[in-house]
């Protein structure tokens, strides 16, 4: 691959937000803004580099989201066993006075202890 503003020379790497080809006279380095050694990334000299700032800084916050996102999944894991656990129980308890409502009140219970499932083990996929 050849530089895109200098054909005649080889690229040594592609910019992040064009993805152009860069000579090492046009490709300028961007520190990146994450905790990790090595994530720094190559621009456009003098043209992308703001832009490539910018996309990094968006993927630290989002690394930053996806962290979050597990405590989510517990959380609703949690309310959807103690609602499912009610309405299961209470579903149980009345069947025989209660008919076809306690079977329904039996069935939302166990589709919430379900869900609670879910997300349980959802969840875990984050940490």
């Amino acid at each position: 691959m050849n530089c895109y503003y200098h054909p005649d020379r080889p690229a040594v790497g592609v910019c992040k937000h064009c993805q152009r080809g860069l000579c090492a006279e046009d490709a300028a380095l961007v520190p990146s803004t994450t905790p990790r050694p090595g994530d720094d990334s190559l621009a456009c000299k003098d043209r992308h580099e703001n832009e490539v700032r910018e996309m990094d800084q968006w993927m630290a916050r989002n690394i930053l989201q996806s962290k979050r996102i597990g405590s989510v999944y517990n959380r609703n894991a949690i309310f959807y066993f103690l609602v499912g656990a009610v309405f299961s129980i209470y579903g149980y308890s009345q069947l025989r006075f209660a008919g076809l409502q306690g079977l329904f009140l039996l069935i939302v219970g166990l589709f919430l202890l379900f869900a609670a499932g879910l997300n349980f083990f959802e969840g875990r996929k984050y940490k």
